[in-house]
């Protein structure tokens, strides 16, 4: 019988086995290569057509962890520098157990009081440790581009209102299009949220004033007094290739002069609010309207967390509230329905492994590891700069490093090709994974420093590895 409740009895066991697997798994993370192509054919076993009987429990589970230790990318482990991605702290491992043993249902208050209060916890939390006022609303998310998606989902609300319109109701019929102005910084996901808000992911103009994209001031001041209206200002803080940020004091007084509402994209740059030497890079962003991060980047949580706070929470609850269901009982103060808050309506309890990190390092803890990735990045730009076949191609601020592979005599017109063969190569050989990406018009590296595990060893593993990969390129 292949029936889940005549199997109720071994739910234990197969969370045992997956117990038994992990420490062997997270025990070999340091040498083991980020991907290994020879696992690629495990993959096999997890296609063919649906069973009609099925494995069992723990025939099931003893697949699933045989395919996936063995064909998985292992980006839990020290040398995946590759998207920006983190990894999950011992505790934020465990409090996603904890997660999924409890399966409780975060959007509403009735459904889980433990996660609602858990959320609103973290939340408070969180506020403090990046230095925003606890008045902020704030609600965890999936990702970083759904934090943009409610962040801004808020502003287009508050700007509607400007135009005597409750967009949240009567949608943007007869609404001009809603100014959105930011440097060359921005990421793509802030425009995908503008293409999910049906705001128009090309509506958002960028105002640079050389080619890496950093702001100008004086242009976007200018087309926010010939705008004339409200509007909304996006700033950038933690490029994804070379570490860089917008001015978000400057951009905060643009806000208030011209009355615009300030989008700040912390998705990992936030953090540097954590270290002395890095919390310049975020002064001002307390009078940001909307603030948004990831925390599975350097937070070091699992997939699937991100946060957005605004400074309004009333935008929250006027922008994914008032549904009108019957059934739904309605949230207060302090028994908080956060799928009025956010996009979501039936939630994981994504708080719980925040909550359990939080609360196992602390303030403490969380500054220490940003200073040593502070470190480390320092670390990899120092022997790039000393190699005398690597061009380190922006000062290294935060935990990225951007540069490319540069042999002597090999002229400027191949370089692009080679670097983007050599990312080929690197990802392929799988003891170290970083790719490439344009950087001023340059193909580039740009390696980041943010996993719990990793140690400047790491960095150097990755700068072998690289230069042993060019020199055989470079000779065939």
């Amino acid at each position: 019988m292949s029936d889940p409740l005549y199997e109720r009895d071994l739910a234990a066991d197969a969370l045992d086995l997956v117990a038994l697997a992990a420490r062997p798994y997270l025990d070999g993370l340091q040498e083991r290569p980020v991907h290994d192509r020879a696992m690629d054919g495990l993959l096999d076993e997890l296609g063919g057509p649906l069973p009609e009987r099925g494995d069992g429990t723990l025939g099931g589970v003893e697949r699933l962890i045989r395919v996936g230790t063995g064909a998985a990318t292992h980006s839990s482990g020290p040398r995946f520098f590759h998207l920006v991605v983190g990894g999950a702290t011992p505790a934020a491992m465990a409090g996603d157990w904890v997660a999924s043993l409890l399966d409780q249902n975060a959007g509403l208050w009735l459904a889980s009081p433990l996660a609602s209060r858990a959320e609103t916890v973290v939340l408070g939390w969180l506020k403090e440790l990046f230095g925003l006022p606890a008045g902020f609303g704030g609600v965890l998310t999936p990702s970083a581009t759904v934090a943009h998606v409610t962040g801004l989902a808020c502003a287009r609300q508050w700007w509607a209102e400007r135009h005597g319109v409750d967009v949240a109701a009567r949608g943007l019929a007869g609404l001009p299009p809603m100014p959105v102005f930011s440097s060359g910084l921005v990421h793509a996901s802030t425009r995908k949220a503008l293409q999910i808000l049906g705001c128009g992911r090309d509506t958002l103009r960028t105002f640079e004033r050389d080619d890496a994209g950093r702001v100008d001031l004086a242009g976007m001041d200018a087309a926010l007094a010939e705008a004339g209206g409200p509007a909304v200002i996006v700033a950038n803080v933690g490029e994804v290739n070379a570490g860089d940020s917008d001015p978000v004091e400057e951009l905060a007084d643009l806000a208030e002069r011209h009355g615009a509402w300030l989008h700040v994209d912390g998705a990992f740059g936030l953090f540097a609010a954590l270290s002395p030497r890095t919390a310049h890079l975020v002064r001002g962003v307390e009078r940001a309207d909307s603030v948004t991060a990831d925390g599975h980047k350097w937070l070091n949580v699992p997939q699937e967390s991100g946060f957005s706070f605004v400074r309004d929470p009333e935008l929250l609850r006027g922008a994914f509230g008032s549904w009108g269901a019957a059934y739904l009982t309605a949230g207060d103060g302090e028994r908080v329905n956060y799928n009025e808050l956010g996009v979501e309506s039936s939630r994981r309890a994504r708080a719980l492994p925040i909550w359990a990190s939080l609360r196992a390092y602390g303030r403490e803890g969380y500054r220490a590891m940003v200073e040593r990735h502070l470190d480390v990045a320092a670390h990899l730009g120092a022997l790039v700069e000393r190699a005398p076949d690597l061009e380190l191609l922006a000062p290294v601020q935060l935990c990225v490093v951007c540069f490319r592979y540069r042999p002597e005599g090999v002229p400027e017109e191949r370089l692009d090709g080679l670097n983007a063969r050599l990312g080929e190569a690197l990802v392929a050989d799988g003891r170290v994974y970083a790719g490439t990406s344009l950087y001023r018009g340059m193909r580039a590296f740009r390696p980041t420093a943010l996993n719990w595990r990793t140690t400047e060893t790491d960095v150097e593993r990755l700068v072998e590895v690289l230069r042993e990969l060019g020199a055989t390129l470079t000779r065939t």
